[in-house]
């Protein structure tokens, strides 16, 4: 097992927050983990869906990565991860995030 083993989110670009928030919780069920003008964290089952803002995050999926640390090119976040963007060869967007600082 390597540091880079999990997929934590994927990330989806929505036009409202709120809107989206509440359309996602009744059509679902799934359970609101995080929410706030910019964006929106919410739990499945398997899996958890970011609803954010297009112009705050580039539509992604996120992998735990257990060795990323803070420095120049990582952001840290409101709830205490850390995390980088990097993107593959066809230029789709990925984070890097790590919880357990």
């Amino acid at each position: 097992m390597n540091n880079l083993d999990t997929l934590d989110h994927i990330a989806i670009q929505v036009n409202s927050i709120k809107d989206s928030l509440h359309w996602y919780l009744k059509k679902f069920q799934c359970e609101e983990i995080y929410s706030d003008r910019t964006w929106a964290l919410i739990r499945f089952k398997n899996i958890n869906l970011a609803l954010v803002s297009k112009s705050e995050h580039p539509p992604h999926f996120a992998v735990l990565d257990r060795a990323i640390s803070m420095c120049p090119d990582t952001s840290k976040h409101r709830d205490g991860s850390i995390s980088k963007y990097i993107q593959d060869n066809s230029n789709n967007y990925i984070e890097l995030i790590n919880y357990e600082l």
